[in-house]
């Protein structure tokens, strides 16, 4: 799909702290619910009044917490993104569509949020998202207005328009305008660098249509799940195929709208438990076809970048449909982080409590790395032909290496604003050390007493 920015993946703003379930279990009778799914229930007895003579105990109810599942799924997206912006490889939207994913997690999320009045629920999801934006685009824009940039100059926008698009800073509701060549060739970045820096704002004005849409759409899936599930993937046929063409930015608003509706829906499916209904080599099979169909249609029609699938909607929208399908078809729903898997906690507990800052910034983080590995060129030992050369042959390793650091100085530096955006304390480097600390001296207490 070409903007005319780069994209990938995006964040879904940190709803409740951990410690909070992202979902509720699956009902067995969705209809119960107020859910009419049309798919046949197994039959169940009533469970006995009490427990049999001689019977264990019956373990104590776990709390609910986090889903560490789709927390570890936000995690590698956003790696991979980050790890996609930096190499350019295609074959990556192909391994794990990061976007199909995270607008699935959220659809989710958004379910889940829903038993609340709407409109409660949009102004929270907004003023997550703001603040972490503004402070953003502040930086953003300084840099622009440094560099000589003036919105009602510019040939791309003009006249008072470029003005009024600058309130696409303050709420995305479309396309923010930024020039495509800005500074120098020989500065600090390269004179494309605004481009790249504003490319992720794309995700958070789709995020925002869908936070709006959810409340309309969440009830018409429960009317109609199955005609809303599959829906958006129409769409995409006809907006994202060239059949129906619609200018500008627009045109780009709603074939987003339209490709990674279905996964937003889909998490509204796994929420609403209609996914477990399913046999679940149904549900793979036909996942599994959806996904075949979308190689094929990708294979017919490769763009500039041969298969990436991010310029090939219909491909996008139904790979991302049926891999999105197959992920929470097996989703475990992990209190925990099993096996090996644990050492990874805190990284991922950091990156879900920071997927806005990650996202936000990481662009125009991975352009920094460059100026910081040219200093390097200058260095009395990197005076000979073949340590230059070295260096330009590990040159993009270098800006990987280096890009990691930058975003943890990032997340220390503004990263704080997602918890003032939610109302919560601002932390750090919110990696649940605090809270396991704080659960340890909870036990030493009871303990004690």
């Amino acid at each position: 799909m070409t903007h005319g920015y780069t994209t990938g993946t995006g964040p879904e703003p940190a709803g409740a702290p951990y410690g909070t379930s992202y979902g509720t279990p699956y009902a067995a009778d969705p209809s119960a619910a107020g859910t009419p799914y049309a798919v046949p229930q197994q039959r169940t007895t009533e469970p006995p009044a009490g427990p049999a003579a001689g019977a264990a105990p019956a373990a104590p109810a776990r709390k609910p917490g986090r889903d560490r599942y789709l927390d570890l799924l936000r995690s590698i997206a956003l790696v991979r993104v980050v790890v996609y912006h930096l190499f350019g490889w295609a074959w990556l939207t192909v391994l794990f569509p990061s976007m199909g994913v995270m607008f699935a997690l959220a659809g989710s999320l958004m379910a889940r949020s829903l038993k609340r009045p709407a409109l409660s629920v949009i102004r929270g999801r907004v003023r997550r998202l703001l603040p972490p934006m503004w402070a953003f685009a502040v930086v953003v824009l300084a840099m622009m207005f440094a560099n000589g940039w003036n919105p009602t100059e510019d040939p791309d926008h003009g006249d008072t328009w470029g003005l009024i698009g600058l309130f696409n800073y303050l709420v995305p509701i479309g396309a923010p305008p930024y020039p495509w060549h800005v500074g120098s060739q020989s500065g600090l970045l390269e004179d494309t660098w605004a481009v790249q820096a504003a490319g992720p704002l794309w995700y958070l004005r789709a995020y925002l249509w869908f936070v709006i849409a959810s409340p309309l759409l969440l009830w018409l899936f429960r009317k109609a799940p199955w005609p809303t599930l599959l829906a958006p993937l129409g769409l995409t046929a006809i907006v994202g195929t060239g059949l129906v063409k619609i200018p500008g930015e627009t045109g780009n608003a709603v074939t987003d709208f339209a490709v990674y509706g279905g996964c937003w829906v889909l998490g509204f499916a796994h929420h609403e438990g209609l996914l477990k209904q399913i046999p679940r080599y149904v549900s793979v099979s036909c996942a599994a076809l959806v996904m075949a169909f979308g190689l094929w249609w990708a294979s017919n029609h490769l763009g500039p970048d041969g298969w990436d699938l991010n310029d090939i909607p219909l491909a996008q929208a139904t790979w991302s449909f049926g891999f999105v399908v197959i992920l929470l078809q097996y989703s475990p729903s992990w209190q925990e982080l099993p096996g090996r898997l644990a050492r990874w906690d805190k990284l991922v507990t950091l990156s879900n409590n920071r997927a806005v800052t990650i996202y936000l910034w990481h662009n125009l983080l991975i352009m920094a790395t460059v100026p910081i590995i040219d200093l390097a060129y200058k260095l009395p030992f990197m005076q000979s032909e073949r340590a230059v050369g070295a260096l330009d042959g590990a040159y993009t390793i270098w800006m990987f290496a280096l890009v990691w650091p930058l975003i943890g100085l990032m997340v220390l530096a503004v990263g704080w604003v997602e918890d003032l955006a939610a109302k919560r304390r601002p932390r750090l480097w919110p990696n649940g050390t605090e809270r396991a600390a704080g659960g340890r001296t909870g036990a030493r207490a009871a303990h004690r007493g």
